[in-house]
């Protein structure tokens, strides 16, 4: 007998109770690269270990490794009565993004609101939506049946937005009690309203902020301006030196290991649902798309390595005029990577060529941020063919397989430490507007995503 018909029924009957709960966990401002919200972060992991314990989940544990050094917490839980039965690690982040700028926001970040169909608020779809579905999924089956078709682990961290050396930590020191058939990571879209997609591939990453140095003290303009070593011109010169005005970086050693996609993979990106110029227009919203020539959007934005600069701190910014030369200035620069480059040695060549580029009379100091490998998945194993009828269950449209520019180190953890496969199976939407004002998560995605989770527990568990 299908048993998700009950459960759609469920979810119908109690929608809007799931939704209050969840605008009432996007109402709490855990950010967490801000110290200032640190109490709300503890504010957020209660009120998700208060939902885990209604639900029936047991061993409920605040942990944080990192604590003494400033770490912010994990929360862990599980069900494990399910004999024989796979086990699914559900992982999640807490943490969101600051909301800044506030004056863009329609209403504000913190005051969830629902306007056609979506609800807007810092964190509804990275992540706090996406994976409360798993948690309400798991509601549902344990109210119609009193037990899970699987076990259950939960692990969800509050430092995702800020590198997340705890939960790395973590997992390496609790390879075994974290033991597990599979993760379900949902922190992802779906290509497109009508059609789910699983992510086969993530790119990583190398995050690393460059300073530089040149006079002992900041100096007046005019009385030594043309003398004086300037550390902002000094690294603007650095950067034009690591990648070309067309895109391709310019780091010796940079694209040796880089995988190429097959010519499958690259067909099936083809026949996919794309325009362009609309992807222009209406995600990008740029005058045009930049990168290297020959590439298409998805090569270059899936399976091709990136270089970029976030910022540059240094000197006066403040209104009205100073005419100082400052005495050192940093520029915060990312690197995306794609199958088989290491981040430790892209961050050594990415230090060579910076020290290489250095002007006389600077020293440049590089620092490593964070990183993460770079990940493909087997788009065949059992679980992801139980979320490909999952989803194409509750969508209508049979999942598309793609990879994500994104990076998401967690995942990689899990594939390497764990050594489990990760199903990535997100309910976003395109234009959710990640780390921007004015995020959104669509209301029908949120009960699809509960549905999708539940009947995807079901088929595991037959």
């Amino acid at each position: 007998m299908d048993a998700f018909p009950q459960v759609e029924a469920y979810i119908k009957k109690h929608a809007e109770t799931f939704l209050a709960e969840l605008q009432a966990l996007l109402r709490i401002p855990s950010v967490s690269t801000l110290p200032l919200h640190r109490a709300d972060m503890e504010r957020a992991l209660a009120f998700l270990a208060d939902r885990l314990a209604e639900i029936g989940c047991e061993h409920i544990q605040r942990v944080s490794p990192r604590e003494a050094a400033g770490g912010l917490p994990l929360l862990y839980a599980d069900w494990l009565h399910a004999p024989g039965a796979p086990t699914v690690l559900f992982y999640g982040h807490y943490d969101v993004q600051p909301p800044d700028p506030l004056d863009e926001w329609t209403t504000p970040p913190f005051e969830p609101t629902v306007r056609d169909g979506n609800l807007f608020a810092r964190g509804a779809a990275d992540d706090k939506g996406q994976f409360y579905t798993h948690i309400k999924a798991l509601q549902a089956l344990m109210q119609l049946h009193g037990k899970l078709p699987v076990n259950v682990r939960f692990l969800i961290e509050g430092e995702e937005e800020v590198g997340g050396e705890s939960v790395d930590l973590y997992v390496r020191q609790n390879r075994k009690a974290l033991a597990c058939d599979c993760v379900v990571v949902s922190d992802t879209a779906m290509f497109a309203p009508k059609l789910p997609e699983l992510v086969v591939g993530l790119r990583g990453m190398v995050y690393a902020e460059v300073e530089m140095q040149g006079a002992a003290r900041d100096l007046h303009s005019g009385l030594y301006g043309g003398v004086a070593p300037n550390p902002l011109e000094a690294l603007a010169r650095v950067i034009v030196g690591l990648k070309s005005p067309e895109g391709r970086i310019l780091i010796p050693g940079f694209y040796d290991r880089v995988a190429t996609p097959s010519e499958e993979e690259k067909a099936a990106w083809k026949r996919l649902p794309f325009d362009p110029e609309a992807y222009r227009a209406n995600e990008v919203r740029a005058p045009a798309l930049t990168g290297e020539p020959g590439y298409s959007v998805f090569e270059r934005t899936w399976a091709r390595p990136t270089l970029d600069v976030h910022g540059m701190p240094g000197g006066f910014t403040g209104p009205g005029s100073k005419t100082v030369i400052p005495a050192r200035a940093a520029a915060k620069i990312s690197m995306r990577l794609v199958p088989n480059q290491q981040p430790a040695e892209i961050y050594q060549q990415f230090t060579a060529a910076v020290q290489a580029l250095t002007p006389p009379g600077f020293r440049s100091t590089v620092r490593l941020h964070n990183s993460a490998d770079p990940v493909m998945m087997d788009p065949g194993n059992r679980f992801v063919r139980a979320a490909v009828a999952a989803l194409q269950r509750l969508f209508g449209a049979e999942p598309v397989f793609i990879r994500s520019g994104g990076s998401v180190p967690i995942v990689a953890l899990f594939a390497t430490t764990l050594r489990s496969p990760v199903v990535m199976m997100g309910f976003g939407l395109p234009d959710d507007g990640l780390h921007s004002p004015n995020e959104k998560f669509a209301l029908a995605n949120f009960y699809k995503g509960i549905g999708a989770v539940a009947d995807f527990l079901l088929r595991l568990g037959a």
